[in-house]
């Protein structure tokens, strides 16, 4: 068995582990089956099945006329924004379609276009990065006289940026004073371990546990500084196996948190089991409702005049009992319109791709036009690049 030589900054590694004796393998959001990409991703013509809420993603708006200003002017359409992600879909084509995860959000700000619905108006202007690539979104709210798309899209997404610690691997964070942990807003401690060894050392180094519904946190009496926050939405597997140091519970983070290996020792051997079965059974309950902190509230939504906008619009019906929760009603797709035979994925990156500072590429000849031209990115051709034309 490998312990890292320092807390936060060895890998684990390779090969499979054979000498575990009590094993809890911890898939990703198990609930829905597959890894969480809602926030992490950019993706275009979304299935029906993507465009689902996952298990712990709620709506928090939704805005029926809005048109995507950048990659289909003209067309109307409706975006949903959610605690993970904005969504939004063509209603002529419910396969015409967006998932923005806000983690790739570079900068949101607001800018004035030229709509095909609106003329000159004002939009919301998103940069993303995804895949070391750039894109850039326009949306237009086609409903005059509200601020309702800008208020609900940066308000929801500065709540994601404020929320981190719910989501990602902290060490050595400002997280404890005074021996005891700064808790998050959504955050109930359920047990505090003393005597807990971390075994990233040696000689080791004596700490203490502190289990929550939302993270497992270990910091040294010593030394509050050197610590570790892990949320269980980044726990690959919690392990009970021999070590060097006898038995030991093993906590590896995913990949994409950095794919960490964490040994710690607790004595006597029984408190050691039932630390084991407390954090399976708490990572049990998360992965059936994960908590990704993510809170944010429509305050104007009671004073929005229910004259000047349709009833349609509004998140909540004037009439629906408060405390209702929003229904999503996802658009209904025919067969017919999803043909994963069509392969035009280059035209809508195009369409998409933000025009910033970026290095020259190599000049080529180019014989079907009889100019020297930038040689052309992989999987684009001068045909695709002149069909995000508008014609």
């Amino acid at each position: 068995m490998c312990i890292p030589a320092e807390l936060g900054t060895d890998r684990k590694p390779s090969g499979k582990v054979t000498m575990a004796t009590v094993c809890l393998e911890c898939k990703q959001n198990r609930g829905k089956g597959t890894m969480l990409w809602e926030d992490r991703d950019v993706r275009f013509d979304i299935s029906p099945q993507q465009m689902k809420m996952r298990s712990g993603e709620k709506v928090i708006d939704k805005l029926d006329s809005v048109e995507d200003t950048k990659g289909n002017s003209g067309d109307r359409g409706r975006l949903i924004i959610t605690n993970l992600r904005l969504i939004w879909h063509s209603h002529s084509m419910p396969r015409v379609s967006l998932s923005v995860g806000y983690n790739c959000i570079i900068n949101i700000t607001t800018k004035t276009v030229n709509s095909k619905l609106r003329g000159l108006t004002e939009a919301l202007y998103i940069l993303t990065k995804a895949n070391s690539t750039r894109f850039e979104f326009i949306f237009t709210n086609l409903i005059p006289s509200t601020a309702r798309l800008f208020t609900s899209v940066i308000g929801v997404y500065k709540a994601y940026n404020s929320s981190k610690m719910y989501r990602e691997l902290k060490l050595r964070g400002a997280i404890i004073q005074n021996k005891q942990l700064r808790i998050l807003p959504q955050e109930q401690i359920f047990s505090r371990v003393n005597g807990v060894w971390n075994l990233s050392s040696d000689q080791g180094n004596l700490g203490t546990f502190i289990i929550t519904n939302v993270r497992l946190v270990w910091f040294a009496n010593m030394n509050e500084l050197f610590n570790i926050s892990l949320p269980y939405l980044q726990i690959a597997s919690v392990k009970v196996r021999e070590s060097k140091f006898g038995m030991a519970l093993v906590v590896e983070s995913t990949e994409a948190s950095g794919g960490y290996v964490l040994g710690f020792r607790i004595d006597p051997v029984e408190k050691l089991h039932e630390v084991h079965k407390e954090l399976s059974s708490l990572y049990n309950v998360y992965s059936q409702c994960p908590v990704f902190g993510i809170e944010f509230v429509l305050h104007d939504k009671d004073s929005l005049a229910l004259n000047s906008i349709p009833r349609a619009f509004l998140l909540v019906d004037a009439d629906q009992p408060a405390g209702e929760e929003e229904t999503l009603d996802l658009p209904e797709m025919e067969e017919a319109e999803i043909d994963e035979s069509i392969n035009d994925s280059a035209d809508v990156l195009a369409a998409y791709l933000a025009d910033g500072r970026h290095s020259d590429r190599e000049t080529v000849f180019s014989n079907e036009l009889g100019l020297a031209i930038e040689k052309l990115k992989d999987g684009y051709t001068l045909q695709t690049l002149w069909e995000v034309i508008p014609s």
